[in-house]
């Protein structure tokens, strides 16, 4: 192995050998356009890994070797959310796809395009070597991540796989996006050729652009909004494009209109702005439900969990406003798993795009004036965080202040957060500033989706930061080091308040309803006696690791300090000691039905 970190992954020059079918696929790759490729390394696609090496240079794309499959696809998950384009992972057979289900499924839930490989051992059993081959082949592997996944494929010709990766490209990137699988047989990919196959022009096959609305429905929307005296925009899954957000604030301007947004997701709406009236939250506020309840009209643009929500705003009730919902959402419910959610009420269905959609609103309502709505509605003042102080212990909010204070004047982008955050902690007024959490609820999913993002982000102003929990980086911490190996530079602080208290919560609900010691919450949830050393754990892979840090003080001199080795270059991990207790609404919600009596 070179020595030399810049050269670590270029290869020696390959003469030229013959045609393979796995040299077909990964220039089907190169054409496809995609940089990378994350993976973690099996035998099932030696083939092509090979290919990709000695046939491409390890160039478009570019292998990021990952140390774990399911930080393999996060981190194709988090340059989706920065992109709005799949990045490729490919992954082992059989147990190498087991190991990325979690991930597959975050990637479904969060609705993000995603191209994902395969492999099986030979089909032909005839083929199959002993033992490893039969433990590595399966009739139907996709069938693993078939219900999460928009559709999957077994190729059995070079020509078949190379039709299949284009059919992949093009249906992961069709609204409503979401990840696709394609198993190659490693038969297939060592199958010696003739001559090599021609490469089509992946431009005839791109993805059709979204179809605007029906006209007559634009039309009894505008008409609703129109009349509307207190109209609600709810701003749920929406692009990262510049000109939808700039689009989103001037509709909500020319109506009037409140909006909300869900911290669940990317930030949709600024909320600094006038008119966004709630800060962003997991489960509706009670300013939230409040509005809702006084609204006369509700759009709702690819909300997640629209019947949840209401319903937490007007229990068995029927909500009084007219609801517009708009989404494609419903093109991807399969029974197997309850992402969908509820199935929520809908005076108008608007089954389509929600940023083509609002663009569509917005002409029809171009001639609009703005009427007196909401006139006895006033913006709640801004909720303060804590400053802390020296000597006493750190809080989430105390942390996320000082982020606030340390960051300010920067552009800085906000990859991830843990449970105990809260949606007044952090500013979005650009569609970058926040990018959500993974979608399926899927711990341990941050530390690989954050270096996607901050991949994707790499080489503009921004900096990619992220706030994770001591969990979910314990559970993803091997992906710091594909971050330090590939020169992704990158913040992460810890909240770490060594425990699952999120489930310390649960437990502690649970006994007070069957009257049962409180003081046991702890057992089975604290991650003590070894304290973990987290920094440690950084600066063994590599990256610039600080801590632990307990004080104000000690905290607002480290982060600029950040600031800088991120400025040079460095992966940087800052574990810091919190106080466990901070109840953002996240757990309270929770275990709301079972406190129920």
């Amino acid at each position: 192995m070179p020595d030399d970190k810049k050269n670590i992954e270029t290869p020696v020059p390959a003469s030229d050998s013959g045609q393979w079918g796995s040299d077909a696929i990964a220039q089907m790759l190169r054409a496809l356009g995609l940089p990378y490729v994350a993976l973690n390394p099996g035998a099932s696609f030696r083939g092509l890994h090979d290919s990709l090496v000695n046939k491409n240079g390890n160039r478009e794309p570019q292998m990021l070797l990952c140390l774990h499959e399911e930080s393999a696809v996060a981190i194709a998950h988090g340059w989706a959310k920065v992109k709005e384009e799949p990045l490729c992972a490919i992954v082992h057979s059989n147990v190498g796809l087991m190991h990325a289900t979690m991930a597959v499924f975050n990637a479904w839930c969060d609705r993000a395009p995603l191209l994902l490989l395969g492999a099986t051992g030979p089909v032909d059993a005839a083929k199959r070597r002993p033992w490893i081959d039969w433990i590595h082949t399966a009739k139907d592997q996709g069938a693993l991540i078939r219900d999460y996944t928009k559709w999957d494929d077994q190729p059995a010709s070079v020509p078949a796989a190379m039709e299949s990766l284009l059919r992949a490209w093009q249906i992961t990137q069709t609204a409503p996006r979401g990840p696709v699988y394609v198993c190659l047989d490693v038969a297939l990919q060592e199958m010696r050729l003739d001559k090599a196959p021609k490469i089509p022009d992946v431009k005839r096959f791109r993805a059709a652009p979204p179809a605007e609305p029906p006209r007559q429905q634009i039309k009894d929307a505008a008409d609703k909004l129109a009349k509307a005296q207190r109209p609600l925009l709810m701003m749920g899954r929406m692009s990262r494009q510049e000109t939808d957000w700039a689009a989103r604030i001037a509709l909500a301007e020319k109506l009037g209109a409140l909006v909300l947004t869900d911290m669940k997701i990317a930030g949709a709406f600024p909320t600094t702005h006038e008119l966004n009236a709630a800060a962003p939250s997991t489960f509706a506020s009670e300013t939230a439900c409040d509005l809702m309840r006084q609204a006369d009209v509700i759009v709702a643009f690819d909300w997640v969990d629209l019947a949840g929500t209401l319903q937490a705003a007007h229990a068995d009730k029927d909500p009084a406003a007219k609801i517009i919902n708009v989404t494609l959402d419903q093109s991807l419910h399969n029974g197997w798993s309850m992402d969908h959610q509820g199935l929520p009420p809908a005076d108008l269905f608007i089954a389509a795009d929600p940023d083509v959609t609002l663009h569509c609103l917005s002409e029809a309502l171009a001639s609009h004036k703005r009427n007196n709505v909401w006139s006895d509605w006033k913006k709640a003042p801004r909720q303060t965080l804590p400053e802390g102080e020296s000597g006493k212990p750190l809080t989430v909010p105390v942390l996320a202040n000082a982020l606030r204070k340390g960051f300010a004047g920067e552009k800085t982008t906000l990859m991830r957060h843990p449970l105990s955050w809260a949606g007044h902690m952090w500013d979005v007024e650009h569609p970058l500033d926040f990018l959500g959490t993974d979608g399926g609820g899927g711990i341990g999913s941050g530390p690989g989706t954050c270096t996607g993002s901050a991949l994707a982000l790499k080489g503009t102003d921004r900096i990619p930061l992220a706030v994770l929990g001591d969990g979910d980086f314990l559970m993803g911490a091997t992906a710091i080091w594909s971050a330090v190996h590939y020169g992704i530079p990158m913040i992460v602080f810890i909240a770490n308040n060594r425990s699952y208290y999120n489930d310390e919560v649960h437990q502690e609900r649970v006994a007070r309803i069957r009257d049962r010691p409180v003081e046991n919450k702890w057992i089975g949830q604290q991650i003590a006696a070894p304290d973990v050393d987290l920094a440690m754990m950084a600066r063994a892979q590599g990256a610039t690791g600080i801590g632990p840090v307990r004080d104000i003080a000690e905290l607002l001199e480290i982060i600029p300090l950040a600031i800088e080795a991120w400025r040079r270059g460095e992966t940087v991990l800052v574990d810091v000691r919190v106080e466990p207790g901070y109840d953002s609404g996240m757990a309270s919600a929770l275990v709301k039905e079972v406190g129920r009596s």
